[in-house]
Parts: C-alpha cells; structure tokens; sequence
C-alpha cells in the first residue's frame, strides 16, 4: 500500500491536498482520515458502498470479474481443490499448510467440538418454537460466561483459542439448537467423523439407530461450508469488526455477527429462495413467476438469481452446482415438487434470453438453499449453517482488527433534526 499520488479537493476557496492509497488489487482510495480536522466537513455514504473502513489481506472480491479470492486464491479452485478446514487454516494464518500443519490444526478443532456440560441446560430456557438463530445468539454470546481463559484480547494464546474454540463448537451449537428445536436428545461429536460429516451425525442421528453419513453429502456439505467462510466486508463482518473495536470478547463479537446474518436481507437469502420455490409449487406454475418477474410493474422479484456484488456470474455458484446436481443425483427430486420447480427454474434462467441479458444468473444461494432441502434441513437451519460457515471469516477479520490497533468504530452522520430549541414546561405546552 503506497500514497505516491494525491486528489485535491477545492472547498470555500481553500485546497486539501488528500493521499490516495494503492492497493495490491482494486480500485485506488482517496485517504480522508485528516479531512474532518483540516476542512471541518464530513463525507456521505449510505451503506459504505465507497467507503473503505479498514485494511484487509484476507479477502478480495471482483464484482465485475466475478471474483472471489481467499488469500489470493480462486475460490472455485480451493472448492474442487481442498477442504473446508484447510481453507479456515488458511483465512486465519495466511497461507496454506503443510501436511502436519493440517493434521495438527484438525486434531486441534476436533478436540474442541464438545461444549460445557452446563451449557445443555442454557438451551432448556429457550422455547421449542424458538428460531435456532435466536438460540445460536444468546449460547454463543454465553460461551464468555463458560470459557473465562479465552477472553483477553490482547492475550494472543488467548485469541487462538478462543478461535479455535468457536470453529469446532459453533457446528456442535447449531446442531443442539435444532435437535432442541424438534424435540430430540442431543447428539455428542465424534472425534472419528470430519467436520461436515460430524455436523451431519449430530443433526440426523438419533439413539435409536446409527446414521451413516453420506460421502456425496458430506462432500457438498463441506463445499458449502467453504464458499460461505468469508465475503469481504459485508454487513456481519463489518459488525463483528464494528463490535470488535471496543474491545469486546471474542464470542460477544461472533454473537453479534450471527444477529446481524439472522437479517433476511444478508444471511436470510437461500431461506427466502426456498420458499419462493415453496410459493410456485408446481412446474406447470412456473410461467406465471416468469412473467412476473419480467414485468417491472409486478414488484415481483426471482429470490435465488443475480448478486449485489457479482455483476457478470457468481464464482461460487458454478462449483454449487455441481454439488446441487451430485445430491439431487443421489436423492433424487421425483418426489419433492420444490426440488423439481428449482431445476425447472434453472434450465429456464441459464436458457432465457431475458435472463441472459439481465445476467440473471442463478447465484450460490439458490443451488445451496437446494442442497440443504434436499438434505432434509429444515430452511430455519439454513441461516445458522451460514453462520457455521462464515464462523472463521469472522474471526480472521476480528483478529486482523485487534493486531491493526485501530480505532473503536465511530461512523459520522448527516444530522437533519432540529436545531437546538428550549425546554418548555408541561404546563405551557
């Protein structure tokens, strides 16, 4: 990162001279740290969509390229390539490992996946009909309350292991607050089993009879896993950063990047694809969607098809469906009309001139919302798997932010109430 070039800025007569930063990729950044103290005046940006809000090495996106880089590396090669796991290694220490390095790093986690007996009886506080995410929120912000040796922050054995801790428990969480959620006993990790596939067995085993987990659906499992791990600067991990420059726990943060993902408009997006699918129902429907969609008047949108970010193909998509196709494969769609409308759906969007045009093209959270369907994942778990997921991105970004010693978040705004007026009493009022 270099400032060998400035932008001027002309304002009431004087001139700022501002630094612009180059990047290793992407667009320049004009430097307006020092403009507020020198020209009294702030910047407006709704949503940061132009602002940079920190300095990052971990992820890069394209949108116009359809590019997704961890640490430099295409994310549809790690996804035919490698692992889930390899790939959080990877995020948090910079680089690929070694082969020792990984079998250590997977000992490490899997020797983590079980949480504090006490923690069972947290869940029974939580209704039957509660929303996994909501149950996911209040126990992972509760692991400050159990794991008191991991919360210094500037400790950094400390911040290892409270990062290991979060990506081998968040799975054994998310699966105790479904079990929790459909009435069955908990199912305990097993050390045998890989991280997908132990995600699996602790979501669909039950005392009564063993479950094998599927190689195809572990493998599409752990894909999904690994496109979800890190996005950039999105609206959970900004919050996880925001909460973060406090000085805030480790697991305070993660609690309020799970909050913020619970939003349907962020972490919510292959649950509302499912059930627009859900909504057409039947093939012989899919025309009727069709028009609507194309008709700018209906108000109507195709959940599933097109990114805010991706503005050509989304790089995740093309490795999902092959996983989606392998699954669909195994289970079959005959019997589940959902499943049958989402491959109906997708022939027409990848054939459809209007589609095409509009590149409309169906996006990671349509093939991987199918994926889970077909699993037999109910779409409230689908949002806490992301959150599985994106676990380890979180908390490479939060400990990219404690080793950068910056600033606790403190965004300005353009204030448009009322100037300053005096009390009147109730009497006269």
């Amino acid at each position: 990162m270099c400032a060998d070039k400035t932008a001027t800025l002309s304002l009431n007569g004087q001139t700022y001279d501002l630094p612009i930063l180059s990047p290793t990729m992407g667009p320049d950044v004009v430097d307006i740290r020092k403009l507020y103290d020198e020209a009294d005046i702030f910047t407006y940006d709704p949503g940061f969509t132009s602002t940079a809000a920190c300095k990052s090495a971990i992820t890069y996106i394209d949108g116009d390229k359809g590019q997704l880089l961890y640490r430099g590396y295409p994310i549809d090669q790690l996804a035919k390539e490698s692992s889930h796991l390899e790939v959080c290694f990877l995020l948090l220490y910079g680089e690929l490992p070694t082969a020792d390095q990984l079998e250590d790093f997977r000992n490490r986690v899997t020797r983590h996946t079980m949480v504090h007996e006490q923690m069972h009886y947290f869940f029974r506080g939580f209704r039957r009909d509660s929303h996994p995410m909501a149950t996911m929120v209040g126990v992972v912000g509760a692991m400050s309350a159990f794991y008191h040796d991991s919360l210094d922050i500037n400790d950094p054995w400390q911040r290892e292991v409270a990062a290991i801790r979060m990506i081998a428990k968040l799975p054994t969480i998310a699966a105790m607050a479904y079990k929790y959620s459909v009435g069955q006993p908990f199912v305990y990790p097993k050390n045998s089993l890989s991280y997908a596939g132990n995600f699996l067995n602790m979501c669909f085993a039950v005392p009564a009879e063993d479950y094998v987990v599927n190689p195809i659906l572990e493998k599409a499992l752990d894909r999904i896993m690994m496109l979800h791990a890190d996005h950039e600067q999105n609206a959970s991990t900004s919050t996880v950063r925001l909460a973060g420059s406090s000085g805030a726990n480790p697991f305070a943060c993660i609690a309020a990047g799970i909050a913020c993902l619970w939003g349907p408009a962020h972490g919510g997006a292959n649950q509302a694809c499912l059930e627009m699918l859900r909504e057409i129902g039947t093939v012989d429907r899919i025309p009727e969607y069709i028009a609507r969609a194309k008709d700018k008047n209906s108000g109507f949108r195709l959940m599933g098809f097109g990114h805010r970010v991706y503005k050509n193909f989304d790089p995740r998509a093309t490795v999902m469906k092959e996983s989606a196709d392998e699954v669909l494969e195994l289970l079959g769609s005959h019997n589940n009309p959902t499943l049958q409308v989402a491959k109906e759906l997708e022939r027409i969007a990848l054939s459809d001139d209007y589609f095409i045009s509009k590149k409309l093209y169906p996006n990671v959270d349509f093939y991987s919302g199918i994926i889970l369907e077909a699993m037999g994942f109910p779409t409230a778990m689908f949002t806490p798997i992301f959150a599985i997921s994106r676990t380890v991105g979180w908390i490479s970004q939060w400990k990219e932010m404690i080793t950068d010693a910056g600033k606790i978040g403190r965004p300005r705004q353009l204030y448009i109430g009322p100037t300053q007026r005096d009390y009147v009493d109730v009497k006269d009022r």
